[in-house]
């Protein structure tokens, strides 16, 4: 069956997204300290509205200040005052001028808060992070009561998003985040109602979710991102991941985004982590083979009728109609090049052949320093500062409308650690 960028999508909830192209969400960092948005986020998200997505997704709105995945999120931690709704309403507004769905990431960093924000977060389980520099804290386990309350600031959340404007609300159960930890049996190594089987280990998101529905009503979009697989041995494969995905499609989630990897294994970048890649039972298809996770989203596609998003390689409109046309995607989500190629989306719809490339053309290290990337500590580190030039980018956009694309990795690296500092500063 053909399906056309420009179709409509219907969820089971009754809310219509007018096309079939969605920007997925990538971290900002453009709030101020005390984690209200301002100005430059209803700059930039005025800018993706009028790019041509049927629907925008944030980045990670936070649940729990001292458990931020990077300096200058977005905090809802509480009931907002009259200032915060003003703030997300003006954001909303602006997010929403071309008649587009706006939906809020909510999320909460687990273990994978840096330390600069928490020396000590709460995550399921003791288990500190397996990655190289010491950026990362030691992390302490959550209480009973501690997830109950998490569970509890999901819903407050959402809650404030829809009452402020927002058309929708996505949980963040994927790449390494706590809800994602609590599935992982890496991460996860509790003794209680939330650990050891499968349905223990969903039970935070699962409560999430049903705290979330009853906040927002039925009419109102409800998503999970979720890993197909964590790719990492002994962790949240894709088979437990198929029973997930049951799960939430029997507790009326009306979208599911299919993605994968964390930060120890970054599989959502197209990267090598610092350990061997943990392989799926999945069969492969015969579509163009670039998006990473679509073969998980077909093999899905058998065994529930939920909308599939599916984010992460994208960059020929051939591929992109094939996900569509097979089934393996209902959304097509599209991250960084909408971070310079603003309206991606329209120009995809007028024709565009392919998206450009622009990871392929960045490194931290020179040419002739290149042999620098076969030690494994290095190559996570030039990883992270070729995230920090799309950092760059999504801030200068915001700031000032433009975006830099000529830019150097290392001059982005400064740029944003000297941000992050600012932010951080006692």
């Amino acid at each position: 069956m053909t399906v056309n960028f420009t179709d409509s999508l219907t969820l089971p909830c009754g809310a219509t997204i007018p096309n079939r192209f969605a920007k997925a969400a990538m971290t900002e960092g453009l709030a101020g300290a005390d984690g209200v948005p301002g100005i430059e986020l209803e700059t930039l998200y005025g800018i993706w509205s009028d790019g041509g997505s049927g629907m925008l997704l944030s980045g990670n709105i936070q649940i729990d200040r001292d458990h931020l995945e990077r300096p200058g999120n977005v905090v809802i931690d509480c009931p907002p005052s009259a200032e915060m709704h003003q703030a997300l309403s003006r954001w909303a507004t602006a997010a929403t001028r071309n008649d587009n769905h706006f939906w809020a990431q909510i999320s909460h960093a687990g273990r994978q808060t840096q330390k600069n924000v928490n020396p000590n977060p709460k995550a399921p389980s003791a288990v500190k992070l397996g990655l190289p520099g010491g950026q990362f804290g030691e992390p302490v386990a959550l209480t009973i009561a501690e997830i109950e309350e998490i569970v509890r600031r999901f819903a407050v959340c959402s809650a404030a998003l829809k009452d402020a404007g927002f058309t929708g609300v996505q949980l963040h159960a994927a790449h390494g985040y706590l809800l994602s930890q609590f599935l992982s049996p890496r991460s996860n190594q509790r003794t209680d109602n939330y650990g050891g089987s499968l349905a223990n280990r969903a039970r935070a998101l699962l409560d999430a979710v049903a705290a979330v529905r009853k906040a927002v009503g039925p009419e109102f979009p409800v998503a999970v991102k979720l890993n197909s697989a964590d790719f990492q041995k002994g962790g949240f494969d894709f088979t437990e991941s198929l029973q997930v995905v049951e799960w939430l499609e029997q507790a009326g989630v009306d979208l599911i985004e299919i993605s994968g990897g964390t930060y120890e294994q970054p599989k959502l970048l197209g990267l090598e982590g610092m350990e061997a890649e943990e392989k799926q039972e999945v069969a492969e298809s015969t579509m163009v083979r670039e998006a990473y996770f679509v073969d998980f989203a077909l093999a899905m596609r058998k065994h529930v009728k939920v909308p599939l998003m599916v984010t992460g390689g994208f960059r020929q409109r051939l591929a992109m109609q094939q996900a569509l046309d097979s089934g393996g995607a209902d959304l097509i989500g599209l991250g960084r090049p909408m971070c310079v190629m603003t309206d991606a989306p329209n120009q995809l719809i007028n024709g565009l052949a392919e998206l450009p490339r622009y990871e392929n053309g960045l490194s931290l290290f020179p040419s002739w320093l290149s042999f620098l990337q076969s030690w494994k500590p290095l190559r996570a580190m030039a990883a992270f500062a070729t995230q920090y030039w799309y950092y760059s980018q999504i801030d200068a956009l915001g700031r000032s409308g433009q975006a830099n694309p000529s830019l150097s990795v290392f001059a982005a690296t400064k740029e944003t650690m000297a941000l992050q500092k600012k932010l951080t500063a006692k």
